[in-house]
């Protein structure tokens, strides 16, 4: 079993370094479950690490919206994990050449204030919500090694940490807990124009039962929700391609705006 992971974990970690896609895993890479799939996963991070230096932060929810699960074919959501060398305060502008592909995802973050262990009862949004310390706006950049991303399967895109490229997070909001962030509109402009909209009803009918759904889904991995964690729920809108040279403003008005830009 361990030799499968490593070789899932160092063909990803080629993949990414070399910033090439394939169609698919080679045969003897290609994980057969999603527990193995989530050890190859914190495989590859540590292989990351190893790199770029740094460490873990946090988590990203994947999939939480039915469009993202569709355009991926996958029939629930995923876990992916957010590193502190690939996260960046907006506004920030990044080399295009970083990433394989720029794929923008306009997201609600969280942070963790208190640790959420195991418990009688699984987190549901009213009882995880007191565990949160901040709320903010923010982007998930996916990049992924795939020719198509849509054919690889769950457990390929959960080992490829849910496909997580890098984050950007706003500034946190002080009044959070007085927002409706369910049915709170975003909007993502590019160049001025706007290209995209949702609301956080998007991510599972609420960014807090997505968080819900991750605290539950990391004790089922022997893993949890800690104090401090930066938490990302799912893209609220469909995802927009970038390109050098872009500009571009997820505006979650009054949570707050993320402003990312690629040369």
């Amino acid at each position: 079993m361990s030799d499968t992971i490593d070789a899932i974990a160092a063909a990803l970690a080629e993949l990414r370094f070399e910033l090439r896609t394939v169609a698919q895993l080679p045969a003897f890479a290609r994980p057969e479950s999603l527990a193995q799939a989530y050890a190859a996963q914190d495989a590859l991070i540590a292989k990351l690490l190893a790199r770029h230096g740094g460490h873990a932060i946090g988590y990203k929810t994947a999939c939480t919206s039915a469009l993202a699960r569709e355009q991926l074919k996958v029939p629930h959501p995923l876990v992916g994990q957010l590193l502190s060398y690939s996260t960046h305060a907006a506004p920030v502008v990044l080399p295009a050449d970083d990433f394989t592909l720029r794929t923008i995802e306009p997201e609600f973050g969280f942070r963790m204030g208190a640790d959420a262990p195991a418990q009688p009862a699984p987190y549901t949004a009213e009882s995880i919500t007191p565990l949160i310390a901040e709320a903010f706006a923010g982007i998930e950049i996916v990049d992924h090694r795939f020719h198509d991303w849509s054919a690889v399967g769950a457990a390929a895109i959960a080992a490829d940490n849910a496909i997580h490229g890098a984050y950007v997070q706003g500034a946190p909001c002080a009044n959070w807990r007085e927002l409706d962030l369910v049915n709170q509109q975003v909007a993502l402009t590019v160049n001025g124009a706007r290209v995209r909209e949702g609301t956080g009803a998007a991510v599972l009918g609420s960014p807090f039962i997505a968080l819900a759904w991750l605290a539950n889904e990391l004790l089922r991995y022997g893993k949890s929700l800690k104090a401090g964690d930066v938490i990302t729920t799912g893209v609220v809108c469909d995802v927009y391609p970038a390109q050098r040279g872009d500009d571009m403003t997820a505006d979650f008005a009054p949570l707050g705006s993320v402003r990312l830009g690629f040369n």
